[in-house]
């Protein structure tokens, strides 16, 4: 069996002037077990490496050496592929502070990624003449539950409107190079707009005094209010995650309303995980956590290693700057409002509305057993699972995503024309 060089941790500074920043701040002693060995690990000015345990550890994170070595592989199985996704599995266990461990779980898998080989940069591909995207934004001013809304959405193309759900906690920036795809926009308007209290989406007056939750209705609604007020003839809507679930349901409810449906990582529920006491403590929404950074480092575990990494951090970028408690408002229809394990999926008719489903490798929550019962449940025209791709694969990974996703759209578009 491989040892891992837990003394690599000391390097992970190295060349990182955000990492070293964050790492003076997060001043912080944890030890890593891996089977009989333990490690103490001091974070500060410096990363400093001990064999023993540290004293006063604010907690320890646990696994067998197998684990260790997995998780350091250049390209980790499903499972191993960040620190989270281990706990989440029940690969490592965190004991001590839970607190301290959410507070700090982007920064720590930022560091320990140092246990792997280092990768060759990516080079990002030059602009080189100033370039006006085709892509335009607009606000939409509407009523919606008897409040007065401020709804921002982008679009480009034209043809067959493709109606584009982002995913919790995140905005319609998740679908930048859909709307940027030439290809698509030939036959596509693609139009992607930010649920209320996302991203370019003003709360409604009065928010202040409000705890924001999106319910099933809500959100079933809005996306038929926005279809309707742009005037969208039988669009095609696709949704990820949240959005994933929110086709099932506008299926289920509005079938005749749309072409047909696209659902990226649907299932009828999430899959909680082996640990589910951060979320049980709303660490997202506490005064003593920095709730945008949390929520990143909550999701981090759901993109697949392979992701460049250029399109990881924007990915991630966009859950840093969600508003306060709005992802944790998403996460209510995700694991609670919106379960559809008791709903009558075997009524969604795909005659009526085409049900495509679409779900990567190494998503935990909405796993590709989840989604192949839903295409075994409503009969779905197509079930693929994306491999080397995560929970985001329109902003995680966009160009390998295409690849899936084209051949549908393809399909979806001769059938209109016939």
């Amino acid at each position: 069996m491989t040892m891992v060089d837990f003394t690599r941790l000391a390097r992970a500074l190295d060349d990182n002037a955000a990492l070293q920043r964050r790492a003076r701040l997060a001043n912080l002693l944890l030890t890593v077990k891996s089977g009989e060995e333990q490690i103490g690990v001091r974070i500060g000015e410096d990363i400093a490496v001990e064999p023993g345990a540290a004293s006063s550890a604010a907690f320890s994170l646990a696994a067998g050496p197998g684990v260790w070595a997995e998780f350091a592989k250049p390209s980790p199985p499903v499972g191993f592929q960040s620190l989270v996704a281990m706990q989440r599995v029940g690969h490592m266990t965190v004991d001590g502070d839970v607190l301290a461990w959410g507070r700090n779980l982007l920064f720590l898998e930022q560091v320990f990624a140092a246990l792997r080989p280092e990768a060759s940069p990516e080079k990002a591909a030059p602009v080189g003449m100033p370039v006006i995207e085709p892509i335009v934004g607009r606000y939409l001013r509407l009523d919606f539950q008897g409040k007065p809304h401020r709804l921002y959405f982008e679009e480009a193309g034209q043809g067959i409107p493709l109606l584009c759900l982002h995913t919790a906690g995140a905005d319609g920036r998740q679908y930048r190079a859909l709307l940027n795809d030439a290809d698509i926009t030939r036959r596509y308007r693609v139009i992607a707009f930010d649920l209320p209290w996302h991203g370019k989406s003003s709360p409604p007056p009065g928010f202040e005094r409000e705890a924001y939750r999106l319910t099933t209705d809500g959100y079933v609604d809005i996306v038929t209010a926005v279809s309707r007020a742009l005037g969208l003839d039988r669009p095609v809507v696709m949704g990820c995650s949240i959005g994933g679930r929110a086709v099932l349901h506008l299926a289920l409810r509005h079938g005749e309303h749309f072409r047909a449906a696209i659902g990226l990582q649907s299932a009828t529920h999430a899959d909680a995980g082996a640990d589910t006491r951060l979320r049980d403590l709303g660490f997202m929404f506490r005064p003593d956590v920095h709730g945008q950074e949390a929520a990143a480092g909550s999701v981090a575990c759901l993109i697949a290693p392979a992701s460049p990494n250029a399109d990881r951090w924007e990915t991630l970028w966009h859950y840093m700057q969600g508003g306060p408690s709005v992802f944790l408002g998403d996460l209510h229809y995700y694991f609670t409002d919106g379960d559809l394990r008791n709903a009558a999926l075997d009524a969604l008719d795909t005659r009526k509305c085409p049900l495509y489903l679409l779900t990567g490798e190494y998503d935990l929550s909405a796993t590709p057993e989840l989604t192949a019962e839903v295409a075994r449940i409503t009969k779905a025209r197509h079930f693929e699972v994306m491999r080397g791709m995560g929970h985001f694969p329109m902003s995680e990974s966009p160009a390998e995503f295409r690849r899936y996703l084209l051949p549908i759209l393809d399909r979806i578009a001769a059938e209109a024309s016939t």
